[in-house]
């Protein structure tokens, strides 16, 4: 083509001969620095190319084939030897791939950006490698990948934020890993991607769960939760949250039932089945039925939370009231989610509420028991206590002030000769007093031994000299015992007399 150029050249000597001769070297040299289709992936020897699928299994590759064609969907680089997935592995963009099979290649690194170039990713299979971490971010970009595969890798260590961005993630394996920490992120309500429905972390190094995170999951999720070969610690609650697992016929408990185990706390070295920790080794209980509380006039919804989300699904009532979408009582009435709404509660609304849901796969019925409480007499338990404890202190002090007041012995002197008369001028105030006497012709010794104390109303017959009572007197009263004169409290005598274990004498 040169050639032909220079000698038309030097044969014609016209304008219009001389440009299209240029132009000509021109296009010529362009072509020349990028040649059509130089690079491209051959798949007569690299790799086998069906349509949309391009296969370059079992190619001991130690890289991605170059030009890659764009309309790539289904890539297959298993079985090779590719030990490090780089940020532009790729140098097309691959907007139409969606299945990519990365595994059996003994990987030990992958970049947080060598999944730009493949944004619409929906199958990602990375199993079978010695990846040992995922750092923060780790799949970011791809928000619409919805089964991803890490098992049979070396994982040790999982950045909370590893799996952020997720938000189509459906299946998530990380089984037969070294991981020791459940990533609870990812059963989250605020962080758990809104349509997962298989997490399987079994066969790792987990020794606790938290189990009180699972017991609010989705139905579709616990169906989907597989934990069996972790050493994990016995403990009730983790055997309850299982037999109630397999009661409701989850697939992970179901299918893998001789496969949980557990560790004896005390002992180590001892590991049993999860389903005989039974009354021999912790005396645990079987709780089955889920339980509500909630209080009068209140309202509540009751989900009928089944495994799968597409079910047909009818109430019944405590009182055998069926309840279907449409019912026009005002009480209760089924919303169209499939769960049962109840208003206005009174406590004849308690009781076992079951939940039937059939499907095209299976049939499955959810007992739910529901306690309706006074919130009044709820809410004042404490205030009703605090008021109890108050009103025995009050009783108790009203109590020692009495018996200061009544038990307590008087001191006061009664009865002396200089006030005898002004005390009976007051016989309308006092109306008893208190006389106390001794036989003076005993010794003082034997006087202080038999010491007596009698009640007598004064009298004229009965006085003697200084106004003391004439000793038969005495005696005429301890004979009979039946002189008996009203008093009243403020009479010191009286209090005395009665309550005091030493008789008084003046």
């Amino acid at each position: 083509m040169w050639l032909s150029c220079l000698l038309e050249l030097h044969l014609t000597s016209g304008y219009n001969r001389i440009f299209s001769c240029l132009s000509v070297l021109i296009l010529l040299t362009l072509c020349g620095r990028h040649p059509v289709n130089a690079s491209a992936l051959n798949c007569q020897s690299e790799c086998i190319c069906a349509s949309n699928i391009v296969s370059c299994s079992k190619r001991e590759l130690v890289n991605v084939p170059h030009s890659l064609p764009k309309y790539t969907a289904v890539l297959d680089l298993s079985y090779n030897s590719l030990t490090r997935l780089r940020a532009g592995w790729t140098t097309v963009h691959l907007d139409r791939l969606h299945t990519l099979l990365l595994s059996h290649n003994g990987l030990t690194f992958t970049s947080e950006e060598a999944f730009t170039e493949v944004p619409c990713l929906k199958y990602l299979d990375l199993s079978s490698n010695k990846l040992k971490t995922l750092e923060e971010f780790h799949f970011q970009g791809l928000v619409n990948l919805e089964v991803l595969l890490l098992y049979n890798n070396q994982i040790s260590q999982i950045d909370r934020t590893a799996f952020e961005g997720l938000d189509s993630l459906q299946k998530l394996y990380l089984s037969q890993n070294l991981i020791t920490r459940f990533p609870q992120e990812l059963v989250e309500a605020n962080t758990r991607s809104p349509v997962l429905e298989l997490l399987d972390v079994s066969s790792n190094k987990i020794k606790s769960l938290p189990v009180h995170e699972f017991k609010v999951l989705p139905a579709s999720v616990k169906n989907g939760l597989y934990l069996h070969n972790n050493p994990l610690i016995c403990d009730c609650s983790l055997y309850e949250m299982v037999i109630q697992w397999h009661s409701r016929s989850f697939n992970s408990a179901v299918d893998f039932r001789n496969e949980y185990k557990c560790i004896l706390p005390l002992n180590h070295k001892v590991s049993i089945r999860l389903f005989d920790l039974q009354e021999e080794y912790m005396n645990c209980s079987t709780i089955i039925d889920s339980v509500l509380l909630a209080y009068l006039e209140g309202t509540l919804t009751i989900l009928c939370d089944t495994r799968l989300r597409d079910m047909v699904k009818v109430w019944v009532t405590p009182d055998n009231e069926t309840i279907q979408v449409g019912h026009n009582n005002q009480s209760i009435k089924m919303l169209p989610n499939g769960n049962l709404q109840l208003s206005n509660l009174q406590p004849e609304n308690s009781g076992t509420y079951t939940c039937l849901a059939s499907g095209n796969q299976f049939n499955e019925t959810i007992h739910v028991q529901l306690k309706v409480r006074n919130i009044t007499s709820s809410l004042g338990h404490d205030s009703l206590s605090t008021a109890y404890t108050t009103l025995v202190g009050c009783i108790a002090s009203v109590v020692l002030v009495l018996i200061y007041l009544y038990l307590t012995p008087c001191r006061c002197r009664c009865g002396s000769n200089a006030d005898k008369q002004r005390e009976q001028q007051e016989e309308s105030i006092h109306s008893s007093m208190l006389s106390a006497s001794s036989i003076h012709d005993i010794s003082v010794d034997k006087a202080t031994m038999d010491r007596r104390v009698a009640f007598s109303e004064p009298g004229k017959d009965a006085q003697g000299q200084n106004g003391k009572h004439k000793p038969n007197a005495v005696e005429e009263f301890e004979d009979r015992r039946l002189l008996a004169v009203p008093r009243k409290k403020s009479d010191c005598g009286s209090v005395g007399s009665v309550s005091s274990d030493s008789p008084i004498v003046v």
